[in-house]
């Protein structure tokens, strides 16, 4: 899943880019209000974490103007500012979740994923789809009952389907939501890894659309 990090503090931004990324998680980073509120406006994110003291523009005139914009993806507030009060302004204002610093990335991963879930109409960690089921919170895979052992990149992109299931997917998506900025972006390695998790998980389980991508039925 892409993820959007609007944080100006460098030492923290690396450390959630890292620590999330083992997560399953592709980070694209702002570290100021003005270039994380054009970022969440222009490109599309499974989620946000946003911090209040920001250069250029505040954290919370930026979770405003983006639910002013009608962007609806999650959004995790991350900030020092520990008050109810200041709690209390960014839910108002349209924030999801609330976290203080420090934090525990573990924490952080388990929050954004539950607010992806909710978004998506998931209540439950555990995603099932016949006889497929996703762990969202173990990252454990199981088929019929068994583990099916994945790669980093093949559970990356098996979790972006089950969270749209019946939903086309274009190779242009997946490509966004499962590499970052700089990363090589090429759209046989979509192909590849399709390839690999009809291989592991049976030969329908992703149904190509042509002209348009793929589906999870």
């Amino acid at each position: 899943m892409r993820i959007l990090l609007v944080e100006d503090d460098d030492e923290i931004a690396d450390r959630l880019v890292t620590g999330l990324g083992r997560s399953g998680f592709t980070v694209e980073r702002a570290d100021n209000g003005s270039d994380g509120y054009a970022m969440g406006i222009e490109d599309e994110y499974a989620a946000a974490i946003l911090d209040l003291g920001l250069p250029q523009m505040q954290g919370l005139d930026v979770l405003k103007r983006w639910r002013a914009s009608d962007c609806k993806m999650p959004i995790l507030i991350l900030t020092a500012r520990g008050t109810w009060a200041e709690k209390v302004d960014g839910l108002n204002a349209g924030a999801d979740d609330y976290i203080t610093k420090p934090f525990h990335i573990p924490e952080v991963a388990a929050r954004l994923k539950a607010l992806i879930r909710r978004a998506s109409g998931i209540a439950s960690p555990v995603i099932v789809h016949g006889a497929l089921s996703l762990d969202t919170a173990s990252s454990r895979v199981l088929l019929d009952g068994k583990a099916v052992e994945l790669t980093a990149s093949e559970l990356k992109m098996l979790s972006y389907f089950m969270h749209r299931i019946g939903r086309v997917v274009s190779q242009a998506e997946l490509i966004d939501h499962l590499y970052a900025l700089e990363d090589t972006r090429e759209s046989n390695t979509i192909e590849v890894y399709v390839s690999r998790l009809r291989r592991k998980l049976g030969p329908n389980v992703i149904t190509t659309v042509r002209g348009l991508g793929y589906r999870m039925d």
